[in-house]
């Protein structure tokens, strides 16, 4: 049997490389950073990391990580309920929930897992869940394992969401589920029209803060921040893989009864190990640095502001953005793959995005913006897409 399938995989893979849609993998040798080293030697500066505070090799949490291997070890080789759960952990999830303005929290393995693990023990078929159409895989395929209906409304667009939820009406229980701020394009979901919309279809909301925690708001508290409603949502799901470190680890925090009821029945809690220690002692430490300063928001709010400002000026097509994700458009795969290719000849670390991460005909090169950028790093790139771009004649 595997000799005809491979055959078939073989052709599958031969088709995404001649539509110039293969994905390799860039090695890289040294930590995260605004200045990485690729296997090859050669000294980048990087713009693609979700890196936005530079906390990725952060002294603080580095050291805090390397105390938890000396008191805690190096993995708990458990599940949470039956052995896995530490001092830290609990110390982690009452620290994010005081950070979100919630009353509760769970941690998974990833957001993805949490995405994953939160309708299915929630929602049941006489529920509904009404999603962005531009939601996150993980927000798509955690709908896919709960019997509740689903409606999605357009990106952004609250219109289209208020006739899904007058549709939705007939059901029991309403869920809005919207990424706080949509990776591929770096908008920010209107949460205050979602609100007032729930509120006057009594329904509940769910963001996805992975991309928006530690970079919208003034303090970084996401979207709910930005928007001056903390604590008005009933669930918030993110992760500790971008802004919060950048090493692994998720998180859903709300409702003190649906945290409880996911440690019951959520599946990826149940049935996955505990973060290590060592990654929950550096995300105490995060937040506390988070709560104590807000010099790294300040500094990645400034950089990002420079940036596009420059760009737009230089005549490139960015989408609007009110995060620090700077998208600019490209349209066609292969320039977009050229793009990023004679970028990183340029010392600029970047990556062309196009479908099927986005639908086809909107490739482009997804810029993320990072505390830890200086603005002569910043002026390099800049000047690198300007010399590329009047190149491959996106400038004129």
């Amino acid at each position: 049997m595997y000799s005809d399938f491979k055959k078939f995989l073989q052709t599958e893979i031969e088709e995404i490389k001649n539509a110039g849609l293969y994905k390799g993998e860039r090695i890289i040798v040294s930590a995260q950073g605004a200045v990485i080293k690729l296997e090859n030697g050669k000294e980048v500066l990087n713009f693609c990391a979700n890196n936005y505070l530079g906390l990725a090799n952060n002294k603080q949490l580095v050291d805090a990580a390397k105390e938890a291997l000396d008191t805690h070890g190096y993995g708990m080789a458990s599940v949470r309920f039956i052995c896995g759960t530490s001092d830290l952990h609990k110390k982690l999830e009452a620290k994010i929930a005081e950070f979100f303005g919630t009353e509760d929290t769970i941690l998974y393995a990833a957001c993805f897992d949490a995405n994953g693990g939160v309708f299915e023990p929630l929602l049941g078929e006489e529920d509904a869940i009404i999603s962005d159409s531009l939601n996150h895989a993980s927000i798509i395929d955690g709908v896919r394992l709960c019997k509740a209906q689903r409606y999605r409304y357009a990106n952004a667009d609250m219109q289209d969401l208020e006739k899904q939820l007058q549709e939705a009406q007939k059901n029991r229980f309403r869920l809005i589920v919207t990424d706080g701020v949509f990776s591929m394009d770096g908008n920010v979901a209107p949460l205050d029209k979602i609100l007032a919309l729930a509120e006057k279809y009594n329904s509940m909301v769910m963001v996805d803060e992975s991309h928006s925690a530690g970079v919208v708001g003034e303090t970084g508290r996401g979207v709910t921040e930005l928007f001056n409603k903390r604590g008005e949502v009933e669930i918030i799901t993110g992760t500790l893989g971008k802004a919060f470190g950048g090493a692994i680890g998720g998180f859903t925090t709300g409702k003190k009864e649906v945290i409880d009821m996911l440690r019951q029945r959520s599946r990826p809690y149940l049935f996955s190990n505990s973060i290590p220690p060592l990654v929950a002692a550096a995300g105490v430490k995060m937040v506390e640095m988070m709560s104590s300063t807000n010099e790294l928001q300040d500094k990645l709010h400034f950089n990002t502001k420079y940036f596009i400002d420059k760009m737009n000026k230089l005549g490139f097509d960015i989408k609007p953005t009110q995060s620090a994700i700077c998208a600019v458009m490209l349209y066609d795969a292969k320039l977009s793959q050229d793009f990023a290719a004679a970028l990183q000849e340029e010392g600029i670390y970047v990556t062309g995005f196009y479908y099927p991460v986005v639908p086809k005909d909107t490739a482009r090169i997804r810029v993320q913006l990072s505390a830890a950028h200086e603005v002569e790093h910043l002026d390099k790139a800049i000047a690198a897409f300007e010399k590329i771009g009047k190149k491959l004649n996106v400038l004129k």
